[in-house]
């Protein structure tokens, strides 16, 4: 019986990388995470560069120190990648505007809305609210008019305004240019279109 080649993964687990990421997030110096380990300066930042391999109780050491679970440095990473152009579309009642989820569609914690707004386009006859505490749109091209029942602004492209989505209110694009525009809202309803 031959035995059967061991294979490893073509690129290892950074977990110096994730180490420093989260050492420096926590504005702790090498300095004090060798204080508090017992390790020199030189192994901590060598294990950080990925250059040497640390042993299991030197890892639950600088977890420990760092306040972390030794489980996330060897988490793959949380992302989900949704291209513009298959983003479903979607109604949210706008005038002449072609809608798009481009956050996905079970997430929670925040909804990202892409809308190309046609000259003249609106959100619709009416004052309306969305349920969001927070509701953030953010011009990239074009211009819009927003407004609320007390107030109004204009937003040219690189302008953004933040409100509270559940006051009640409307925009209108540019009659001449239309609009692009991106709509985030907090927190996401997670539900997004079937």
């Amino acid at each position: 019986m031959r035995p059967l080649p061991v294979s490893t993964p073509a690129e290892r687990a950074a977990i110096g990388r994730r180490l420093r990421s989260t050492r420096q997030s926590k504005h702790l110096t090498i300095e004090q995470v060798a204080s508090s380990t017992g390790l020199t300066k030189g192994f901590i930042s060598r294990i950080e560069r990925d250059l040497t391999s640390p042993s299991v109780s030197t890892l639950i050491q600088l977890c420990d120190v760092l306040g972390i679970d030794i489980g996330s440095l060897f988490a793959s990473t949380d992302a989900q990648y949704v291209p513009l152009e298959s983003a479903p579309k979607i109604d949210l009642g706008g005038v002449n505007a072609v809608e798009r989820l481009v956050s996905p569609r079970r997430e929670e914690r925040v909804q990202v809305v892409r809308s190309r707004v046609g000259p003249g386009g609106n959100g619709g006859a009416e004052f309306y609210t969305v349920s969001a505490e927070l509701d953030l749109v953010h011009v990239l091209e074009g211009a819009i008019r927003i407004a609320f029942t007390d107030a109004e602004w204009t937003l040219r492209a690189g302008d953004s305004l933040t409100f509270d989505g559940r006051q009640p209110h409307n925009w209108w694009a540019d009659d001449t240019v239309g609009a692009d525009l991106i709509w985030v809202l907090l927190p996401g309803s997670g539900t997004g279109p079937s």
